[in-house]
């Protein structure tokens, strides 16, 4: 993608972090594009691994920002009137609902580990008025390991970095099943020492 080379080439870390920034606020721009050819520049001695991974760390959690803001001022109907404009349709908007709904504050950190649902969960988390410091701890911790590997997954496939994407899109319902699974696993492990001494 020429141009977002040109915008590492021209601003450097800033322009990683203004990608996510903008792939977060919910606008189409893959971070599967913006941190494996980050990692390209890693490989290539450009930028540094670790920068690079912070970079698009903070880029994500300013975005999520943004779109935290669009749900807590306009709400749903805001959203589903001129969500169309930005490729936000309500299936998307009903599948980060359920995800919020089903596991709470805890969906945003899980969320941003999954492809699709990590974009667009800022939005009910700013319809239903998230605590705020939360929403911004969980959302930079959520994101960081999702930074990191596939800003290290851009440097490792160096040249090849753009079949990265294609690669991701065959495991997207295998990531979302461990992550589910490890989920129920917490919340059992968890909920039973409780529930047995209520018996």
């Amino acid at each position: 993608m020429p141009f977002l080379e040109q915008l590492y080439i021209s601003i450097g870390y800033w322009g990683v972090l203004l990608a996510m920034a903008i792939e977060s606020a919910c606008i189409p721009l893959p971070s599967e594009i913006i941190l494996p050819m980050a990692g390209w520049m890693v490989s290539r001695g450009v930028f540094d691994l670790w920068w690079a991974t912070i970079a698009g760390t903070l880029g994500c959690t300013v975005g999520s920002l943004v779109a935290y803001w669009v749900g807590a001022v306009g709400g749903r109907p805001f959203i589903l009137r001129y969500g169309r404009y930005i490729l936000v349709s309500p299936h998307d908007l009903e599948k980060a609902d359920r995800w919020f709904e089903k596991y709470g504050d805890w969906a945003i950190f899980l969320s941003r580990l999954l492809p699709v649902v990590r974009t667009f969960i800022s939005l009910p988390a700013g319809i239903s008025k998230m605590n705020l410091p939360r929403f911004v701890v969980y959302t930079t911790v959520g994101s960081f390991p999702w930074s990191l590997g596939l800003v290290y997954a851009g440097k490792a496939f160096g040249d090849n970095w753009e079949e990265i994407r294609v690669f991701l899109s065959k495991f997207d319902y295998l990531i979302a099943a461990v992550v589910v699974a490890l989920v129920f696993f917490y919340v059992y492990k968890h909920l039973r020492p409780s529930s047995a001494t209520t018996d």
